[in-house]
């Protein structure tokens, strides 16, 4: 099986790896978005996929939109067909046509759950407990082929948007390489998508951003639906500290939405229902630290309210 991979970040590299690894396919290019600006000092560096491609010798793409040009060289690879595990950028229908079998993509949820590009994040912020990747066969619009395969996954009291990702790019693997094989011997049987739909927009900075006024549950979701990026973060006196490992405290109630208090080593904040206790801690400029060592240091004996 002949087979064009398209994918950019870090969670795009296991799947490349089962399949490159997998005697029943040769994988003639791998097509991923163009050298990005990274760290502070903004070093342009090739995506995770590309550096992969380029440890195995694998022919890279590089591309940030798919023109007239580079459909025709897709077109020449002669790939039975194509997988796609977060590319970044739409296939337009003349590169969908330009291989035979079609573009199998690799989405992080289970459609027409979480359509878009942050599935497993939206999720997680929304309190679902079942997770799952699905893989279908992409067309013009937003997630919406119909499905070949899926496998579920449950959300664990530990996880974040990064563990979940991490887990189901490792173990859907195995679900593309089936879905792929099965549609190049015509034994796939691909269902329109049925259930209500929900989007999964990119998250923005501002989705991190903790809402003191919300529930206790919904902050918590809120900070492992956007670490580790985003990131969650609030303010205290006009800068920002970013949170992670927060979790819930119901049986206090006595802290205002937003007030932050050190008792006996652990930090809790207010909530409109209930508190939180904080893991760890990032104030700006500064190394991630455990939350009781910042508070000692801030002197948060006292009482300080965050923004």
């Amino acid at each position: 099986m002949k087979i064009l991979y398209a994918g950019t970040p870090s969670v795009a590299v296991p799947p490349l790896v089962h399949l490159a690894d997998r005697p029943d396919v040769e994988i003639l290019a791998v097509l991923t978005r163009t050298d990005a600006p990274v760290g502070r000092k903004k070093v342009l560096t090739p995506s995770p996929v590309a550096q992969e491609a380029q440890r195995r010798g694998l022919p890279v793409l590089k591309a940030n939109r798919i023109d007239a040009e580079l459909t025709a060289r897709i077109r020449d690879l002669g790939a039975d067909v194509a997988a796609v595990v977060a590319y970044g950028a739409l296939v337009p229908q003349a590169a969908l046509d330009a291989v035979p079998h079609g573009w199998i993509n690799l989405h992080f949820s289970l459609l027409p759950q979480w359509r878009g590009a942050a599935p497993v994040q939206r999720a997680l912020m929304a309190g679902d407990t079942v997770l799952g990747a699905s893989t279908f066969l992409l067309e013009a619009g937003l997630d919406t082929g119909p499905v070949v395969g899926t496998m579920t996954d449950e959300v664990r009291p530990e996880d974040t948007a990064g563990t979940v990702l991490e887990r189901l790019s490792r173990t859907a693997a195995p679900l593309l390489a089936d879905s792929l094989r099965a549609v190049v011997e015509g034994t796939a049987r691909p269902a329109a998508q049925q259930g209500d739909v929900t989007l999964a927009p990119k998250l923005t900075a501002q989705d991190g951003r903790v809402r003191w006024a919300d529930p206790a549950l919904a902050v918590v979701r809120r900070v492992r639906g956007t670490t580790p990026e985003p990131g969650a973060w609030t303010q205290l006196d006009g800068r920002r500290i970013k949170l992670e490992g927060v979790t819930a405290r119901p049986d206090v109630r006595d802290l205002a939405p937003g007030e932050c208090e050190l008792r006996g080593g652990a930090v809790l904040v207010g909530t409109g229902s209930g508190a939180v206790q904080l893991g760890t801690v990032q104030p700006a400029g500064k190394k991630t630290m455990d939350a009781a060592a910042w508070a000692r240091g801030h002197n948060t004996e006292g009482r300080v309210v965050f923004e």
